[in-house]
C-alpha cells in the first residue's frame, strides 16, 4: 500500500479569521494554487483508491479539487480522526479501514502529518508545507513502518503543474 499525506493548501490565517477554526478556508490564491498541484498530482499517476480527508474546511477543500482533478469526487471519505489528535494510532486505524486500497491520500494538518510519517519512516524529523505532498510505501496496512517515496514541496507542486 502505498499512503500519500497532502497537507491541506493556503488557508485564511487565524488571526485574520473571526469565525470557529473549523471553517477556516483556503484563500482564494490558496485554491488557484491546489488547481495548479492537482494538475501535477494527476501527472504522478498516484492510482488513488480513496482520499480520506480531514473535515475541517481547508483540507475538505483541498481533498475536493485534488478529487475532481482526478475524477475521484465519489470517493472522498471524512474522517475526523485526521483533525485534531492525529497519530499513528489514528493512522492504523485509518488504515486498517481500507485495507484493500492500493493507494490511499490522507489531506489533513500539521504538526500532526509530519509527525506521522516521521514516525512511520523510522522516527525521522520531516516538515510538510502548506500543500505538499509525501509518500510512503508500506508492505500493508497494518505495518508500523514504511519507507519514504516521496517528499515534494509545494512549489514543486506548483511548477510541474504550470508546465
Amino acid at each position: 500500500m502505498n499512503c500519500y499525506f497532502l497537507r491541506h493548501g493556503v488557508a485564511v490565517e487565524p488571526n485574520e479569521w473571526t469565525g470557529p477554526d473549523f471553517d477556516r478556508p483556503l484563500t482564494h490564491e490558496g485554491i488557484e494554487r491546489m488547481k495548479c498541484e492537482a494538475r501535477a498530482i494527476a501527472d504522478l499517476s498516484l492510482r488513488l483508491d480513496v482520499i480520506v480527508t480531514s473535515p475541517l474546511l481547508r483540507a475538505r477543500q483541498t481533498a475536493e479539487i485534488v478529487a475532481d482533478r482526478l475524477k475521484l469526487r465519489d470517493d472522498i471519505v471524512e474522517d475526523k480522526r485526521l483533525a485534531d489528535g492525529f497519530d499513528a494510532r489514528r493512522l492504523s486505524e485509518i488504515l486498517g479501514e481500507h485495507d484493500k486500497a492500493e493507494a490511499i491520500m490522507l489531506v489533513g494538518h500539521e504538526p500532526t502529518m509530519s509527525a506521522a510519517i516521521g514516525r512511520l519512516i523510522g522516527d525521522a524529523d520531516v516538515e510538510l508545507k502548506k500543500a505538499a505532498l509525501a509518500g510512503v510505501a508500506l508492505s500493508d496496512a497494518s505495518a508500523a513502518r514504511g519507507t519514504l517515496i516521496c517528499l515534494i514541496p509545494p512549489k514543486v507542486l506548483s511548477k510541474l503543474g504550470r508546465l
